[in-house]
């Protein structure tokens, strides 16, 4: 059986696996799906053969990392770097029949020498897949974007300056005094956080492109939600600290009462309150519906303090005293009946908060039972935390 045959074969097998699937004979379907795995087991097996053939009748040829040197052409360094085999369009599918079917990976893609394999821990997500899972985050995060983004180790302790450095004049012939700078240390933990994706009976007819693109949604719209609750109210115990965990310098909280509502002059008191060495990358943060409250608000003038534009992709771009308005589903909006003093609304410069992680997931992939759905667990190694809490100015209600 050549390619072509094989591609055929299990077209037609696919084509009669939809159309019983579209007339509601469900078990006939899997007959013939099952019928294309073995089929691609069988090729799986061909190809496999084809290729230790191919290995051993080729002849070793030493790597020339001098380029042409008869033709005169030097090329120093460049040396074909090895495929990742996890790239691998081979790999990919292997991949897709581990997290739709539960099919083992093959012997040939796990680290045997290793302390582990992958069939231990699962599966690793291929770089393509990943790449794009990245871009989806950082595409579908409001607050995510726009943080400073590390890939330390585990376990890693990173310093950290607490001021910003300061220059002073000094007289002809003088010397200044030394900078001194408060340093500090950051210790970084490595939390996991997972996210189950299931799949069911009508993915197994998936292509591999259809696969990886709602494998990628799923899996990114799961892990922005996970990691900017965390990022905004996280306690730091099992995942990252929040930035709403942390207490606002001395002078840098506007209180609200209980029974007042946000005007023109809370706002400057908190805009007044921003330091002015950061108030350049500081954003404001609040929920829709203050944001909502807001609008309505005009200075002495007349003019409304709140604004919504619309670029050039329709996006809305919302800004407040001129300042950017970045809004989230994570925190207490200024109307809601509040048990305790509740932040609901704050300055910060979100470059000003570090989220390490080198996005690497595994995935490990089981039947539920009760369902029969095959679920993939995806894992993501992450931390979070403020490094330099100066730009933050809170608006604190009261609860009573």
């Amino acid at each position: 059986m050549n390619k072509k045959q094989y591609e055929e074969k299990r077209n037609s097998l696919m084509n009669e696996a939809q159309a019983l699937i579209n007339e509601g004979k469900t078990e006939e379907a899997q007959a013939k799906m099952d019928e294309v795995k073995k089929l691609d087991e069988a090729w799986d097996a061909i190809a496999q053969a084809q290729a230790n053939f191919n290995a051993m009748n080729r002849e070793p040829q030493a790597a020339n990392p001098f380029g042409n040197v008869a033709s005169g052409v030097m090329n120093f360094g460049a040396v074909d770097e090895p495929e990742d085999m996890y790239d691998s369009k081979e790999y990919r599918i292997a991949f897709m029949n581990y997290v739709v079917n539960g099919k083992p990976i093959p012997e040939k893609f796990t680290n045997a020498a290793g302390p582990t394999k992958t069939s231990d821990i699962g599966a690793v997500i291929s770089p393509t897949v990943i790449n794009r899972i990245i871009e989806k985050i950082e595409a579908t995060g409001m607050i995510l974007p726009l943080v400073t983004r590390t890939a330390f180790a585990a376990g890693a302790v990173i310093p950290t300056s607490s001021v910003k450095p300061v220059a002073t004049w000094v007289a002809e012939g003088g010397t200044s005094e030394k900078q001194k700078k408060t340093t500090g240390q950051i210790d970084i933990k490595g939390y996991k956080l997972r996210c189950a994706i299931s799949m069911t009976l009508e993915a197994t007819v998936m292509s591999l492109q259809i696969f990886e693109t709602v494998f990628v949604k799923n899996v990114s719209e799961a892990m922005v939600k996970a990691i900017e609750e965390a990022i905004m109210n996280g306690d730091g115990s099992g995942k990252p600290k929040g930035v709403l965990k942390e207490t606002a310098p001395d002078g840098q909280n506007v209180a609200l009462a209980k029974t007042k509502t946000i005007d023109y002059k809370t706002l400057c008191d908190m805009e007044a309150a921003l330091p002015l060495a950061y108030e350049n990358g500081a954003v404001w943060n609040m929920t829709k519906k203050t944001f909502m409250e807001c609008m309505a608000m005009t200075d002495s003038n007349g003019q409304p303090i709140a604004r919504v534009n619309y670029g050039i992709n329709g996006k809305p771009e919302r800004t407040l005293l001129g300042r950017r308005v970045v809004l989230n589903d994570y925190m207490t909006s200024s109307n809601a009946t509040l048990s305790e003093p509740t932040v609901v609304a704050f300055l910060f410069d979100w470059t000003d908060y570090m989220f390490n992680t080198n996005y690497a997931m595994t995935v490990k992939s089981y039947e539920d039972n009760d369902t029969e759905d095959q679920v993939t667990k995806a894992v993501m190694i992450c931390d979070g935390k403020v490094i330099d809490k100066n730009s933050f100015v809170t608006l604190t209600k009261a609860n009573a």
